[in-house]
């Protein structure tokens, strides 16, 4: 190749390395200028953005619909978040990566180099920050679903997960710049190349990457529904459960349901991009013999991580299918309002809702406080059967 590759993506995003070349413009390599691998890259960029933008648009608006009737729950506020991150993949980098492989050169300057850079990561890392707040969240549902904390610091959470994003991407903006080919005038790439001054900090930069995308989002989702799934076994060998005797418990069977369905959005996103990752690893430990394998391998695995964006919208989808047709309540299967085989109004409402959660809370209290008000009004009786007594001895 006339341009060493590095790994692309997060962390070494179309990281190119010029060689020098006796030639003209005209004259260039296959390489750079559009050849067949551009146009397979823009065909199958093409089909995941058609389909991506489909699938979370439909996911956006069915969440929209639920929160502005008031039936939002926290699960859907997060993944209303996932999808939206999903949706800037989708129209901020899938865009960018068909336009690039049709122009091979970069031409839009170096301002707008730097700043694609960043919108390139942002959707990939706001995706992955989010998935933690998603198993986060499942811890609270699942081991302390009456926590008024967690449930008042979610949109804080969620600011953080925005922050954090924009921190992790802004580096970006500063590793990629401008430049242009030694030996051929006029030929502009947007690169990386010699803004990390050795290879060891460009070693550190994709790993402090691989740990915030890739590592963390597995790592949180792993301890959260362990322990979730623990607290389900637990709970299922238990009788005296007060959940179940409050009136909660009756939805267990949903919360398991969101629990699988959280833990199979991070299988997939554990399906696309370990490839990928793998291959990067790979390539720092030993780059004399992934440079002998064909760069269309690298590429073809950054574009089936690109895959997820596609995936979350169908899993969404495939766990919620009944609720999308809450609304259909004078066909057949519906009367007043309930589903057959279902004991959830309106469908199978995979998570509790807000009013669910302040009735339980007013359940428990109730319950605490008839508790307390009884031992309260044995105690006094025995006090008083303790005075009386005193009385007739005086007497």
């Amino acid at each position: 190749m006339d341009i060493d590759e590095k790994v692309s993506g997060p962390g070494g995003a179309s990281q190119k390395n010029w060689t020098h070349l006796n030639t003209t413009y005209d004259e260039l390599p296959l390489d750079m200028r559009f050849n067949h691998g551009h146009l397979v890259s823009i065909t199958v960029y093409s089909v995941l953005m058609m389909i991506s933008a489909v699938g979370n648009l439909t996911v956006l608006s069915q969440l929209i619909k639920r929160r502005r009737m008031g039936r939002a729950s926290r699960l859907d506020v997060l993944l209303m978040h996932l999808a939206i991150a999903d949706l800037m993949v989708t129209f901020l980098m899938m865009p960018l990566e068909i336009a690039w492989a049709r122009t091979v050169q970069w031409r839009a300057g170096d301002l707008m180099c730097r700043l694609m850079m960043f919108t390139r990561t942002f959707g990939l890392y706001l995706s992955s920050f989010v998935l933690i707040c998603i198993a986060i969240d499942r811890y609270y549902a699942i081991l302390k679903p009456l926590n008024v904390t967690w449930e008042a610091r979610i949109r804080r959470a969620l600011t953080v997960a925005w922050v954090c994003a924009a921190l992790a991407s802004l580096p970006q903006s500063f590793i990629f710049h401008l430049d242009e080919h030694p030996d051929v005038k006029e030929y502009f790439q947007c690169v990386s190349y010699g803004s990390l001054p050795t290879e060891q900090h460009e070693i550190a930069y994709f790993l402090v990457n691989m740990i915030l995308m890739y590592v963390a989002p597995l790592v949180s989702t792993l301890y959260c529904s362990s322990a979730a799934l623990l607290e389900i076994i637990r709970r299922a060998n238990t009788a005296n459960d007060k959940m179940r005797r409050s009136g909660v418990g009756i939805l267990g069977r949903a919360r398991a349901r969101t629990l699988k369905m959280s833990v199979t959005i991070v299988l997939v996103f554990f399906t696309c991009w370990s490839p990928y990752y793998f291959y990067c690893l790979w390539y720092w430990i030993d780059k004399d013999s992934v440079k002998k394998l064909d760069p269309a391998i690298q590429k073809a695995m950054w574009l089936f991580s690109c895959t997820n964006s596609c995936a979350n919208p169908i899993v969404y989808g495939v766990f919620n299918r009944n609720r999308w047709t809450w609304r259909s309540g004078h066909n057949t299967r519906c009367r007043n309002g309930l589903r057959r085989g279902s004991r959830f109004h309106h469908g199978d409402s995979m998570e509790i809702s807000a009013a669910t959660l302040a009735r339980a809370r007013c359940s428990i209290q109730s319950e605490r406080n008839i508790r307390r008000d009884s031992a309260f009004g044995i105690q006094n009786g025995s006090q008083k059967h303790i005075n009386n007594n005193n009385i007739n001895g005086v007497v």
